[in-house]
């Protein structure tokens, strides 16, 4: 309060810049066998159905990685996920030779090895699939980019007839249709028919959108003419032409129409089902749109298209790629509809997308996404299956262990291998693999081990799978942080109940949690009308210390990462009474409210020149010291129900009872 003798008017400054701030504590990282998706870049995940589009959907391979990452997801919207990169991985593509272009900056930049490819310099056609795998060898890319090969009237045939249902139609030039053309055959009820092969001079047509010949045309006389039409021009509004753009330069032609089509069902489960299509996009490498939006057609791909990379213009295709002034953009030969069906040789095949991986190759994944806490924030690191090949080897494990000791600001969840509990008819047989699997691991506060595998269903293969829980785990605390904070406990009857389980390969009885509780492993139990839960809140460290707790180990995360943070505004500041005394002022509040929000007890901040001595201040350091006493969570209740005689005043025996 500012003394004021006489009425008047004090002004008084408040600083909030400085404060300590809550961050993120729900931010879940792992690395995945996909079928699809980049390789070497972290992508950032908000739910099963962004997982599904950008790394494809599981499959008998991959399902214990995808299930993990699906897991988390079910209680966070923050999942960072990495795709492992198998040996052998390529992209799909139109002609040549397939290569693996691993992400986006890969295509732009290159790696110093390969790429970039946005030069048109790779001899593998006019497109490839965004990323490596068998995925792409669905795909198919079809564009037109004349207004003649958008539609022609009156193409003619040769004389003669054609009988009730004979689904052939003769043709005076073949090169004057495309194998996909519709066709009019000017009936009186204007039936339309798609060709589907032409052979010589004999076209082989169907009823479109039908798929059968019944009804074709009773005859067709000399000369006839057939109106023929670009069998995707029902999806645009014109045929391609001159730009505005183009023209204001005096360019000539230089729109295209551009489809990308599921060819083979793959993708979606509809042969020929459009995925995604692009409206008068330019040849021209300086293109804009009315708005001011980049219009270049391979510009285009590359910022919008989920599915194909532009790799080289179609031969025959003069001037595509140069600025529009004054320039004539020709077409290829024929029609100027163009079709690449992509993966069509063994040569131009996608592979390495959810196959074999060695334990070296999931492990690079894992250090380069999350190997450097700069440059990935993450809070909880999901192991996802303990071994590549469920051969029970600890190699995972033990890897997993290293990462997060050397980060030191989060946790990893890890599950035992899935031969030591599914299928494995002897719970005493399951309590046993299942300890010595986490008795090879290291003693570290950072891991949280749990006790096996959950039944799950694939509602994209309409089958059950067995799913490692740490996904589970990890969610349980992501969901405490949302409920509550990180110091609270995220196991128990609220906060630690799996979702989505309808069934444990492992279900330990009391006795046989009591074994795994000493092994620092968390069982989760399916109680009888109370669900599956989270049954324990330990973490990997061997000792007993208050560590040993996941909601301590998570506290002091969170504490340590908030003050850190918080601690870079006084870097090259003087190291004096007023910075420090500032320095306690911003956190202090801070570790209040923590306090006050039953994280902690009580705490004592020290930052004056009891440790900030000459010698540290000469040696250009600051320092602070933090005591902090923890919230510790209930793991034991006794209850004691104590008979008394009826005559017998409480104050007589409360408390004499052992």
């Amino acid at each position: 309060m500012v003394d004021l003798v006489s009425p008047g008017v004090a002004v008084r400054e408040i600083d909030l810049t400085t404060t300590v701030r809550n961050e993120p504590t729900s931010i879940g990282g792992v690395a995945i066998l996909a079928q699809k998706g980049p390789i070497d870049e972290v992508v950032t995940i908000e739910s099963e159905e962004q997982l599904a589009n950008i790394f494809g959907k599981p499959n008998a391979t991959n399902h214990q990685y995808w299930f993990s990452a699906a897991s988390f997801l079910m209680y966070s919207n923050t999942l960072k996920v990495a795709r492992i990169e198998t040996t052998g991985a390529l992209n799909a593509c139109q002609s040549g030779t397939a290569i693996l272009i691993k992400n986006n900056n890969h295509y732009e930049f290159g790696d110093g090895t390969t790429g970039p490819f946005t030069d048109g310099s790779a001899a593998v056609g006019i497109v490839s699939a965004r990323s490596a795998g068998a995925w792409g060898n669905d795909l198919k890319v079809e564009y037109c980019n004349t207004a003649a090969g958008y539609s022609e009237a009156a193409k003619t045939t040769t004389s003669g007839t054609v009988a009730i249902n004979v689904a052939i139609v003769p043709l005076t030039a073949a090169t004057d249709f495309n194998v996909g053309d519709i066709i009019y055959l000017q009936e009186a009820d204007g039936q339309k028919y798609r060709i589907t092969g032409i052979a010589g001079l004999n076209a082989t047509v169907v009823r479109y959108p039908k798929t059968t010949a019944v009804g074709m045309a009773s005859a067709i006389a000399t000369a006839v003419n057939v109106d023929r039409e670009w069998r995707y021009a029902d999806q645009f509004d014109k045929a391609p032409g001159t730009s505005q753009f183009a023209t204001d330069r005096g360019g000539v032609d230089d729109e295209l129409h551009i489809i990308v089509i599921d060819e083979d069902s793959g993708i979606t489960g509809v042969e020929g089902e459009i995925l995604e299509k692009y409206d008068s996009v330019s040849k021209a490498s300086d293109a804009l749109t009315d708005n001011g939006n980049d219009n270049y057609y391979a510009d285009v791909l590359f910022a919008q298209s989920s599915y194909v990379y532009w790799m080289d213009h179609p031969l025959g295709a003069t001037n595509w790629g140069s600025a529009a002034k004054g320039i004539t953009f020709t077409a290829p030969a024929g029609l100027a509809v163009e079709s690449a069906s992509l993966g069509a040789a063994t040569a131009q095949e996608g592979v390495g997308g959810a196959t074999a991986a060695t334990e070296g190759q999931r492990q690079t994944a894992y250090t380069d996404a999350f190997g450097d806490p700069d440059t990935e924030d993450v809070n909880m690191v999901i192991a996802g299956p303990a071994s590549i090949d469920d051969a029970g080897a600890t190699t995972h494990g033990v890897f997993m262990t290293d990462l997060v000791e050397k980060r030191k600001d989060c946790v990893a969840t890890i599950s035992p291998d899935r031969s030591d509990v599914v299928y494995v008819v002897n719970s005493y047989t399951q309590t046993t693999n299942v300890k010595g699997y986490f008795d090879a691991l290291g003693s570290s506060s950072y891991t949280v081990y749990d006790s096996g595998y959950t039944k799950m269903y694939d509602r994209y293969n309409d089958v059950y799978r067995y799913v490692p829980l740490n996904g589970h785990v990890a969610g349980c605390m992501a969901r405490t942080d949302t409920t509550n904070d990180p110091w609270w406990s995220p196991a128990g009857t609220v906060r630690g109940q799996i979702r989505g389980s309808v069934g444990l390969a492992f279900n330990p009885s009391q006795t046989e949690r009591d074994t795994l509780y000493r092994a620092r492993i968390n069982p989760v139990v399916a109680f009888p009308g109370e669900g599956t839960m989270l049954f324990g809140d330990k973490t990997g460290l061997a000792r007993n210390s208050a560590f040993s707790r996941i909601n301590v180990r998570r506290l002091f995360l969170t504490v340590e990462e908030a003050i850190k943070l918080a601690a870079r505004s006084v870097l090259f500041e003087f190291n004096d009474q007023f910075t420090r005394d500032n320095f306690k002022a911003m956190v202090d509040p801070y570790l209040r409210d923590v306090q006050a929000r039953r994280g902690i007890t009580d705490f004592l901040t020290v930052c004056d020149e009891s440790n900030n001595t000459a010698q540290v201040i000469d040696n250009n350091e600051f320092r602070a010291d933090f005591y902090i006493k923890p919230a510790r969570s209930i793991n034991f209740i006794t209850l004691t129900f104590i008979a008394t005689r009826s005559g017998v005043d409480f104050s007589e025996v409360v408390g004499r009872t052992g």
